[in-house]
């Protein structure tokens, strides 16, 4: 190690942290830096996003799963395990030296341009105030000791796109990024950084069939498993639905389980864009198939939960005895309280679903997407899943009716026990030249659809966060709870005076245009 490895791979603070296997509270990363958590950035990451366990030498124990697969990809193309270290970012200046040529950095979120953290933090977000997520990502990248002994600093993941602008990667100092699938095109890109060769400043990935991914040799952070990758469905706003549906045979997801339990992670987190597509047909729900994943990865020796990381809410209405069978497989309301799910609800519009995601409800029809939501979320309700539910305000084209018929939207999902989070556009995916939605874009009935989706988070977030620690140890449970239910009251008085601020300035200034 005195040497150091010829590549290291690394990744931001925020991602390098199972959240204590709460892989939810990862959102939080989101967050800015300042005036949200009480006791600021240390209580964040003391309480919320400890940093990774090691090893005696000082690499990860558990990384961010696309890590692991650039890792295994590696080692796969010929590298060996004495060139390759996986390091949380706090030990990267120990394994950096003289012999390494390739620094890595997975980043879900570099500049803070996602929609998450675009809409509560950032310039122009509810807070202006830098991101945790982006604060952490700079801190990284511009550490001298990245780039003492000449090393190549190359960044890729999820938020990768974000760095197709030259500007920011000279400005921070990354050399390379790579925007896409990294498994077949990583390994080679090293190799000639590593020969010396030229390489391009951005480098895209190439699609990897499932016969091409490679298996994880060491466990992930929550334990979190692929099943499928892509989606198809063709929203206009978002990279993963571009992309074709793959699904992953079963025997190469169970090797990948048995990678985890036999490394301490005996939790899994099935990951997927819709985990009830697993091996779908078009649209259409492979009832047969998508239960015996659940069961096969239930029933795997050492394992003693498993969770999914997304699920559409089409893929709910048109399945409702699978997502029953589901809930009984894993004893949902009685051995755990309920099992949940990132999903989009992005309008309530049908003229905004046919214009930017008309795939998204299919088997449905775009006129029926309303009905198709609530009827999924009553169908989560009587079989104890709770949807994390997301909208969009600012999708191109929308006007003001649109927005109204979301807000109705929300009143009728209002008894459903859920999280609905309104995000602001962020133009990516084939939107991508499109003008993006800010703060200061927002009318009065955005600001209305704001105060909706707080109140209704409001009166579901104690109760979610007291089944959701349950698991915990009782001392754990009863400060998170508590931290929960401080945050929500010292906010709320706040966040509904600032709603209802920003509201009557657009009304004055509605009345002023009038005028003129």
């Amino acid at each position: 190690m005195g040497q150091g490895y010829k590549i290291v791979l690394t990744m931001e603070r925020c991602l390098a942290s199972d959240y204590s296997d709460h892989t939810f509270i990862g959102f939080c990363a989101c967050a800015p830096k300042k005036g949200v958590f009480p006791g600021g950035a240390t209580m964040f990451f003391r309480f919320l996003c400890p940093s990774l366990p090691t090893d005696s030498e000082g690499r990860a124990l558990y990384a961010p799963y696309g890590t692991r697969k650039i890792e295994a990809a590696l080692l796969d193309y010929g590298f060996t395990e004495d060139e390759v270290a996986v390091v949380p970012p706090r030990n990267v200046e120990k394994f950096v030296g003289p012999e390494t040529k390739v620094v890595g950095i997975t980043s879900n979120d570099p500049l803070g341009k996602g929609p998450a953290t675009t809409t509560f933090s950032g310039p122009h977000g509810l807070i202006p105030e830098e991101s945790f997520i982006a604060w952490k990502f700079r801190e990284l990248v511009t550490n001298p000791a990245l780039r003492r002994w000449g090393a190549k600093v190359v960044v890729g993941g999820p938020g990768a796109w974000q760095l197709e602008d030259p500007e920011p990667r000279r400005r921070l100092g990354i050399d390379v990024a790579v925007i896409g699938e990294g498994e077949k095109v990583v390994p080679p890109l090293f190799e000639k950084i590593i020969n010396g060769e030229p390489v391009p400043e951005v480098v895209y990935g190439d699609i990897v069939e499932v016969d091409e991914m490679p298996l994880i040799r060491r466990p992930t952070i929550c334990g979190i498993v692929e099943v499928a990758r892509g989606c198809g469905k063709g929203c206009k706003f978002c990279i993963p639905t571009l992309a074709r549906l793959r699904s992953r045979p079963l025997k190469d997801i169970l090797a990948e389980v048995e990678v985890n339990v036999r490394g301490g992670k005996n939790r899994i987190v099935m990951h997927a864009e819709d985990v009830l597509r697993y091996k779908g047909r078009g649209p259409y729900v492979n009832r047969e198939a998508v239960y015996e994943l659940w069961k096969s990865v239930k029933e795997f020796e050492g394992v003693k939960g498993v969770a999914q990381s997304h699920f559409a809410l089409s893929s709910v209405a048109q399945a409702p005895d699978l997502v029953e069978d589901i809930s009984n497989l894993l004893g949902a309301g009685s051995e755990i309280p309920w099992i949940s799910g990132q999903t989009g609800v992005e309008t309530g519009s049908p003229r905004i679903i046919r214009m930017h995601m008309s795939g998204k409800p299919r088997p449905f029809k775009p006129e029926e997407w309303p009905d198709v939501v609530e009827q999924a979320f009553g169908i989560c309700s009587d079989n104890h899943w709770v949807p994390c539910g997301t909208l969009i305000m600012g999708l191109p084209g929308e006007t003001e009716d649109d927005v109204i018929k979301t807000i109705e939207l929300m009143d009728r999902l209002k008894k459903y026990k859920s999280l609905i989070v309104p995000l602001f556009f962020v133009p990516i995916g084939s939107l991508k030249n499109e003008k993006g939605f800010g703060v200061d874009d927002m009318t009065e009935v955005h600001w209305e659809l704001m105060m909706k989706c707080w109140e209704h988070c409001v009166t579901w977030i104690k109760e979610l966060a007291m089944d959701y620690m349950h698991n915990t140890p009782f001392l754990v449970r009863r400060f998170v709870v508590g931290f929960v239910d401080r945050l929500v009251k010292s906010q709320d008085a706040r966040v509904r005076e600032a709603i209802k601020r920003r509201m009557d300035e657009c009304r004055a200034r509605a009345r002023a245009y009038v005028r003129r």
